[in-house]
């Protein structure tokens, strides 16, 4: 085990729980909106960068990496689409979404749906479905996390994932969202300077990019076009389609980040944490996929392409550099856990537990139901994780698949669409969960040559307009909710207190 990267990394971690005890001081124990909204006080920067961190997550460094691995210049039709995913969060629901949920006096996104989709059934299905792929989605960021740490410090897997696990459920626990947020903000600092210096030293090693690009097309013409290995992918446009769109518009219909809306300090933040997260993007979303690339070059003979980046690092990188980048590939990682820990608790607690089971409860006693959900959640997640089930890249893309198929409408019509009612929203999410579902299962993409994502929108999103339609006479849309929109559309230059 090197000293120097250690070091580096005790500090890292001595410093996202330090935010995590600050949170705490700050009062995010007791009160359930501080808790699970950090009081709704969030700036555009923080709030932007806690959007980008929690949005590309253990994918970014082990997945994209070994996207480009295998696949080549293929993996960046999924990079084009993750550029402009938060400026169009932001832009389609941003500010009409923090404006309403308060309004509504929603604290959790499927409170939301419910507030805005009357229905005690949209809650018991999105909600349940929510904290099945949630917690999904961390189980990839703790063998992700497992991974990384077994690499560099040499420690055999299941110790290094006890310690990935404990830190992230540590700082969780403690502070709630606004350890989550701040944390996420410090480690999308690391993560940048991670990547880019990795990118830099990985095109100095092959001699920059014509010369990457001419030594891979001897080895392997496919893998410098745009179609993927052997040009698997050719003319394939609905997969394509899929590829751009599940990182873009499939934010919208992650509760984990649109939770991020809700939490910012007034509705006008949206405009200047839209700006930021795009120059966040542009700096990071190519970087991993091309140092993917190029260890093609620098590692021909590697056995696990999920680990490519953090080989890359170790071979060309002094001890000191290595560490800071070993830091980063943990804040990819670890910002991303901390946000789906939290928010799978924190529905499981709301919006399941007080809503069916105690609705009497005390803020107190649901702060601690979400901190024992978050707990339980991940002793489940470490357990199963020790048997490394399918790659990082598998459950990532099967998880936001779904969940962008199954909510996106669903949000942007809560905000943009008076028509749309409940029968069309559970209509919506249950068509385009399953849709999604039953694509990845069966393996129709190939067969069809349309995206897991793509089928899944094109299910949730018809379902969305032709019941609202049809059943919009016997249930229509109550008029305080659409007094409710109508106030939410009229943002003007009005700040919501905090």
């Amino acid at each position: 085990m090197n000293t120097t990267v250690l070091v580096f990394l005790v500090l890292y971690f001595v410093v996202v729980l330090g935010i995590g005890f600050w949170a705490m001081r700050r009062g995010a124990g007791g009160d359930l909106e501080n808790y699970l909204l950090g009081g709704r006080k969030i700036g555009p920067l923080v709030t932007a960068l806690t959007l980008q961190s929690t949005s590309m997550s253990g994918f970014m460094f082990l997945g994209a990496g070994a996207l480009g691995y295998v696949e080549g210049y293929w993996g960046l039709w999924y990079a084009a689409g993750d550029i402009g995913g938060g400026v169009v969060n932001m832009s389609v629901i941003g500010r009409r979404m923090r404006k309403l949920s308060q309004l509504t006096g929603s604290l959790t996104p499927i409170e939301y749906l419910e507030k805005r989709y009357p229905s005690a059934a949209i809650r018991l299905v999105a909600g349940g479905l929510t904290v099945f792929l949630l917690g999904s989605y961390v189980l990839a960021q703790f063998i992700a996390g497992g991974k990384g740490m077994a690499l560099v410090t040499g420690l055999p897997y299941g110790v290094a994932l006890l310690i990935a696990v404990g830190i992230i459920l540590l700082y969780t626990y403690l502070g709630g969202y606004l350890a989550v947020a701040y944390t996420d903000f410090f480690q999308s600092l690391v993560m940048i300077i991670g990547v880019l210096w990795i990118l830099g030293a990985a095109l100095a090693e092959v001699g920059g990019f014509a010369a990457a690009n001419r030594a891979i097309a001897v080895l392997e013409p496919s893998l410098v076009s745009i179609w993927g290995r052997d040009l698997g992918y050719q003319g394939q446009w609905g997969v394509v389609l899929g590829a751009v769109l599940i990182f873009s518009i499939g934010y919208m219909g992650w509760p984990h980040v649109v939770t991020r809306h809700m939490a910012m300090k007034n509705p006008l933040t949206a405009r200047k944490a839209g700006a930021y997260a795009t120059a966040w993007n542009l700096l990071f979303v190519p970087a991993p996929y091309i140092v993917g690339i190029l260890a093609i070059l620098i590692l021909p003979e590697i056995s696990d392409p999920e680990l490519a980046i953090f080989e890359v690092a170790q071979k060309l990188l002094p001890a000191a550099v290595t560490g800071i980048v070993m830091a980063a590939i943990m804040a990819a990682i670890m910002s991303t856990a901390d946000s789906l820990l939290l928010q799978t608790g924190s529905i499981a607690a709301r919006d399941l537990y007080e809503r069916f089971i105690d609705p009497n409860a005390s803020e107190r006693r649901m702060v601690l139901v979400s901190r024992l959900m978050v707990l339980a959640i991940g002793g489940v997640g470490y357990l199963v994780a020790l048997v490394q089930p399918p790659t990082v890249f598998q459950v990532v893309i099967f998880v936001t698949s779904v969940l962008g198929s199954a909510f996106f409408p669903a949000y942007v019509c809560a905000v943009w669409w008076r028509k749309a009612n409940t029968p069309g929203a559970l209509t919506s999410i249950i068509a385009g969960a399953s849709v999604s579902f039953v694509w990845q299962l069966l393996g129709l993409e190939t067969a069809s040559g349309l995206h897991p994502m793509v089928a899944g929108l094109l299910a949730s999103t018809t379902a969305m307009i032709f019941v609202s339609l049809a059943t919009q006479k016997r249930f229509p849309v109550p008029q305080q909710i659409l007094d409710q929109m109508t106030e939410a559309a009229n943002l003007g230059s009005v700040a919501e207190p905090s």
